[in-house]
């Protein structure tokens, strides 16, 4: 059980054990300011899911391909088109507030991530995520359509952004980037679909 507790301790306080508590407080913090703007399930986990990703990616195993090796597939970019899907329905709990609810991500980054990481974590979200909010912001389609519509624009923004900002823009890296994200917004996009169609109507986004 103390081992257990150890391992949680590490991988809250992830620079040193002494952290704990100013973070517990930031946690707190935050839940109270997303809460208080709106956000719920939804918006939490999006909220938590960009320090995670940009946190995964200093020890996620990079996948070879074996009839293509050169070509490097990360499963953490799975996750990473997931929080450009989270970020549709956040948005449905926060309307526009949802900008907030990113740069409180985003900084939260700063601390679970080296700094190349994290800077390139906050370029690529400050344009690829402004995009992917006017998308489902301003179009009309079924919330199905949408979110598959967004992340079809916002993917290849924010890994080219990623990629570049932190030093691994490669061919292979964003090929499979791309379509790492983009199958995950996919599967979540046909779940909703599905729905859709089980109610009889199409879901609506906050301004749909």
């Amino acid at each position: 059980m103390e081992s257990v507790l150890n391992e949680l301790v590490s991988i809250i306080a992830f620079r040193h054990p002494d952290h704990l508590i100013p973070l517990l407080i930031g946690y707190l913090a935050t839940v109270t300011v997303i809460w208080k703007l709106g956000g719920r399930s939804w918006s939490l986990v999006y909220v938590a899911l960009i320090p995670f990703v940009n946190w995964s990616f200093s020890w996620a195993p990079n996948w070879q391909l074996p009839f293509a090796p050169e070509f490097g597939f990360n499963p953490v970019t799975v996750v990473t088109g997931l929080i450009l899907v989270v970020r549709d329905f956040a948005q449905r709990e926060m309307q526009h507030r949802i900008l907030i609810a990113m740069v409180i991500g985003v900084g939260w980054s700063f601390y679970y991530a080296s700094l190349s990481i994290a800077m390139a974590s906050a370029t690529a979200f400050a344009v690829a995520e402004l995009l992917d909010w006017a998308l489902f912001t301003f179009t009309r389609y079924r919330l199905s359509t949408r979110i598959m519509l967004s992340s079809l624009f916002a993917a290849p923004l924010d890994t080219t952004v990623f990629l570049w900002g932190a030093g691994f823009l490669t061919l292979p890296n964003w090929v499979m980037s791309v379509f790492g994200k983009l199958a995950g917004a996919a599967v979540v996009s046909w779940l909703v679909r599905k729905r859709e169609q089980a109610l009889g109507n199409p879901i609506q986004s906050p301004n749909g």
